[in-house]
């Protein structure tokens, strides 16, 4: 059997190898196997099982009923937790394509990805080890996204600052957007409003989207002054929090998650041209010639 010992897997969960064998013979759980020389050997996964389910009740028994009832079970946010704790990048890449099969990449994403990154305590090795990973995974599936389909634009303008959970939601939103073929621009909230007005035209915005948290009320009213003398009939929304909640803002409230938010969002947004009207404006001849 391929596994792992006692003191390692003791280890992983910040427990001694005496309390891993109390729970042993106390919960059946985790049952090791023998190796050939008759010495404890856990799998894996239900020790990285285990691990995330502590972290999510912090109660011995709950946590492995929790884990019992997982099993190894699809790629979940607990399990993509575990590889990240253990700062296994195979085994993180592994899960994620695992989840692929079972589900979209919104879901994957939405249900898989934040979720995992948010088990773990910011300002810690395995936080940035999982945001990093998550990045450069959101970056490669943007890649893949198709052509623009639809004319409006949406304008991110984005004030979370790198290793904050916000960006990674942004990056979120943004590739989901862009994979339902919405021309789509991030830029930072530290522009200034004149520069910011020399890139409007070239989008032509229907929504603007204003993200992360800490931006002052002035500086968040000069943007939207200059938003507003350039792109005047876009709609302006809040992503998680960017805009303070006074009860006279007029800016549109998204949902919390990056799928919630494309779904808002693309109600607003005029439909895709459809093939057919792409071809024939392809194929009508130019009155000039």
């Amino acid at each position: 059997m391929s596994g792992i010992r006692t003191n390692a897997a003791a280890v992983m969960l910040g427990v001694s190898p005496n309390t891993l064998r109390s729970w042993e013979r106390r919960y059946g759980f985790p049952r090791p196997g023998r190796s050939a020389g008759g010495h404890r050997q856990y799998s894996l996964n239900e020790i990285a099982s285990l691990r995330a389910t502590l972290a999510e009740t912090h109660n011995v028994s709950s946590a492995i009923a929790l884990a019992r009832q997982r099993g190894e079970g699809p790629s979940s946010g607990s399990l993509l937790a575990a590889a990240f704790a253990s700062f296994d990048e195979d085994k993180a890449s592994w899960l994620l394509e695992e989840s692929l099969a079972l589900r979209s990449v919104e879901r994957t994403v939405d249900e898989v990805l934040l979720d995992a990154v948010a088990a773990h305590a910011v300002s810690t090795p395995e936080y940035e080890f999982a945001w990093r990973h998550a990045t450069g995974w959101l970056w490669a599936v943007r890649r893949l996204a198709p052509p623009a389909a639809r004319t409006a634009g949406v304008l991110v303008l984005d004030n979370s600052l790198p290793l904050e959970l916000d960006a990674l939601y942004v990056q979120a939103l943004e590739v989901m957007l862009r994979r339902a073929g919405v021309r789509t621009l991030s830029l930072s909230t530290r522009i200034t409003p004149a520069r910011l007005a020399r890139a409007l035209p070239a989008l032509n915005p229907t929504a603007v989207v204003l993200a992360g948290r800490g931006i002052s009320l002035d500086d968040l009213g000069r943007l939207v002054y200059a938003l507003r003398a350039v792109a005047r009939d876009a709609v302006i929304y809040d992503y998680r929090g960017a805009v303070p909640d006074t009860g006279a803002s007029t800016v549109r409230r998204l949902g919390s998650t990056p799928l919630a938010a494309r779904e808002v969002l693309l109600a607003r947004l005029a439909p895709p041209r459809s093939p057919s009207s792409v071809i024939t404006a392809i194929r009508r001849p130019n009155p000039a010639f």
